[in-house]
């Protein structure tokens, strides 16, 4: 019975469980493998400078993907966007493995930015809409742990397919398992009878008030912290003496470390408030950071991968969940608007990265620097941790 309720579209552990599939495809797949794989690509194709490149034209179709989300109300075309970011986001992968055309890299990773975005955020307000607990912010820390796991099937299938295949062919076969995977994701995530009142809701400026729009910086700024060890770790640990093909070890932990982490931060938003639980996650966030600068002992760096992991996961889930939790009836405005300013920084920080990193030689002061803007962050947090916020 167990078994058939998986087919269930309107059974709750089915939405989790296809939501997490969701982020396999669209972030595992479609964003994190390349992370995965930057190592290799770096012998074999790519320069670090391109590689920051094609990392910010990825963040930049993010951001717009991310915007589009904005507007998206109707809940058939939610579905619609939902199953469109599915599409692009396997066909932007099979790209890669298919062709090292510059040009061609530089729209796939551009679509493929988009698609995660429109599989990250509708597919989130899918989830958030469809499933029927009683306390949504526990079940959407499920739901985020996705990301942790999407990390580390990405990182096992690359690192085994990469013992006897090219990266070009691991590409491939990544294509091949999200390609499986959507069958199940784009079947749960629909409806049969589609009625919502959110068909009537307009976009409304008047919702950003001062609460709103430093929440806003503050995950624009998490959006900077996020990208460079999203995009660069593995070669941040290859770069340090000592730590040479340690790199993918410490992304590893980065995606274990994750899977937990967001049930952990919003049961700990239950009990403490989303706000004190954003701050804390951002200041370990900064030590992970940090670490490498000063120390080549391995179990530190360990440590900051499992920093990274548990806190940028963690902070996705929070801000999320609390986006959702102020706008009820349309999440999706909120959150893609968060998810906007959240990309703006994503596009930023890896050009700031590959010119610290080619002028002086190392990550240090792209960490440094990074570190800083995390901490303005949580400066404009602690301005408003004190307000009470009506749900609107």
């Amino acid at each position: 019975m167990k078994n058939i309720a998986l087919f269930d579209k309107n059974n709750n552990y089915a939405i989790l469980l296809a939501g997490i599939l969701t982020l396999v495809i669209g972030v595992g797949v479609a964003r994190f493998a390349f992370t995965s794989l930057l190592p290799s690509m770096l012998e074999n194709h790519l320069s670090i400078s391109y590689a920051g490149i094609l990392a910010s034209n990825n963040f930049f179709g993010y951001m717009l993907g991310a915007i589009a989300s904005v507007f998206i109300i109707d809940i058939q075309r939610k579905v619609k966007y939902f199953r469109l970011g599915i599409i692009i986001s396997l066909l932007s992968s099979i790209s890669l493995g298919l062709s090292t055309n510059d040009t061609l890299w530089l729209f796939s990773r551009f679509i493929a930015g988009f698609g995660s975005a429109l599989v990250l955020i509708i597919g989130g307000s899918l989830v958030m809409y469809k499933i029927n607990f009683e306390n949504k912010t526990k079940a959407m820390g499920i739901h985020f742990s996705g990301i942790g796991f999407a990390i580390v099937i990405s990182e096992l299938f690359s690192k085994y397919l990469l013992l006897e295949n090219t990266w070009n062919d691991t590409w491939l076969y990544l294509s091949l398992m999200a390609f499986i995977l959507s069958f199940y994701s784009v079947y749960i995530l629909s409806f049969n009878n589609i009625k919502d009142n959110s068909t009537s809701v307009k976009f409304d400026f008047s919702i950003f008030s001062k609460y709103i729009i430093f929440l806003i910086i503050a995950y624009f700024t998490e959006g900077v912290g996020f990208v460079i060890q999203g995009t660069f770790l593995p070669d941040i640990i290859n770069s340090i003496d000592g730590l040479s093909n340690q790199g993918n070890n410490v992304w590893l932990a980065v995606g274990i470390a994750g899977i937990p982490s967001s049930i952990l931060w919003m049961r700990l938003a239950h009990k403490y408030g989303s706000i004190n639980m954003i701050i804390i996650a951002m200041l370990l966030q900064i030590i992970g950071l940090l670490i490498p600068i000063f120390t080549n002992n391995i179990y530190f760096n360990l440590l900051s991968g499992v920093l990274y992991g548990s806190t940028f996961i963690g902070l996705v889930a929070l801000f999320m969940t609390l986006a959702g939790n102020i706008i009820k009836h349309n999440p999706a405005i909120l959150m893609g608007a968060m998810t906007a300013a959240y990309a703006v920084g994503q596009v930023t920080a890896p050009l700031y990265s590959i010119y610290f990193i080619e002028y002086f030689g190392n990550y240090d002061t792209t960490l440094y620097l990074t570190s800083f803007i995390i901490f303005v962050g949580i400066v404009f947090l602690l301005l408003i941790k004190d307000e009470k916020l009506k749900a609107l």
